[in-house]
């Protein structure tokens, strides 16, 4: 039976083309306002309460209202904005289902986070700053703080797609890789802790990778207290969402030299003000939320999503359920 599937995505043409051509046979509404950034909620639309299925970013507010819609697709990894008990409450309720995509980020951002350990243990950032300026060749210095990422600690502060497929990445390095996770259940290769447990992983672990997502429990979750607990000479990344992180907590940590290094990729607010002092805290490396970034993400977006509907159409599972 035909679908109506509502989307307010903003995908490039290609990636258009491949959604019209995917759902041919179903009937598609784009919404008159398209969603450029996932971090900006999105404005209600009435078309909404017409559709049977929701691809993009749709109100929240909006898809607990339409009693019609039967699926969310959200077109990020994120789902924040959803992430309330009132929405989990209204879509089990009815049977709706909402999924994300996750899987179409892992890989690039688990690379991205690997190729900062490694550029790290193999002090490169360093370098890069002496060739923009005085152009030395301090040969025996660089040596000397080289680091291999063999056999390090890593322990990761949540555990999704993301977290999987850096630990697969990992694996060449033997790494003890620990995971901050909710529900305690065994990951081979990977030691799940409990939040009790945290102190302890914290005390030992080379490289911190924190995965939280925005909500009202994580907020300024890694705090001064927390921070107060890394390991010296530890590696910090950021790679969850910038609100999990109390900022002023982490600049005083990086000016005494714990934890030893840090590298944002989020931030609160975004952008990052220029006058902001982490830009120039010591040792504390900013990209500009770019770590998910991939050349075909519109198109990886749109076939994670076609997958999914071939799977709805036939009732089969899901992949990236959240509700």
């Amino acid at each position: 039976m035909p679908l109506t599937i509502w989307s307010n995505a903003s995908f490039s043409e290609p990636a258009m083309r491949r959604l019209h051509e995917g759902v041919r046979g179903h009937r598609l509404i784009l919404s008159a306002v398209r969603n450029s950034s996932v971090l900006v909620e999105s404005a209600g639309d009435p078309l909404l309460s017409d559709a049977d299925v929701a691809f993009g970013q749709p109100a929240a507010r909006d898809c607990m209202l339409y009693q019609r819609l039967r699926w969310v697709h959200l077109s990020s990894a994120g789902y924040a904005r959803y992430h309330t008990d009132a929405f989990r409450e209204n879509f089990r309720a009815r049977g709706a289902i909402l999924t994300k995509s996750s899987v179409v980020f892992a890989d690039p951002v688990a690379q991205h986070v690997l190729a900062m350990m490694l550029g790290l243990a193999r002090d490169l950032p360093s370098s890069y700053r002496e060739q923009l300026a005085e152009k030395s060749w301090q040969s025996q210095e660089h040596r000397a703080r080289c680091r291999l990422l063999t056999g390090q600690t890593v322990l990761l502060l949540g555990f999704g797609a993301i977290s999987r497929r850096l630990v697969q990445l990992l694996a060449p390095f033997d790494c003890k890789i620990y995971a901050l996770r909710r529900k305690i259940r065994s990951e081979r290769g990977v030691h799940i802790i409990p939040e009790e447990d945290l102190t302890k992983a914290l005390a030992v672990a080379d490289h911190v990778v924190n995965l939280l997502p925005d909500s009202e429990s994580t907020r300024n979750w890694l705090n001064a207290r927390r921070l107060a607990c890394f390991k010296a000479g530890s590696r910090f990344y950021n790679v969850g969402r910038g609100s999990t992180v109390d900022q002023k907590a982490l600049l005083d940590g990086l000016r005494a030299g714990i934890p030893g290094a840090a590298y944002l990729d989020v931030t609160e607010p975004e952008p990052l003000p220029p006058h902001d002092p982490l830009w120039t805290a010591p040792n504390c490396y900013i990209t500009p939320h770019s770590a998910g970034g991939r050349h075909d993400q519109d198109e990886a977006l749109v076939d994670h999503f076609l997958a999914n509907l071939a799977a709805f159409e036939k009732g089969a599972p899901l992949i990236d359920v959240v509700v």
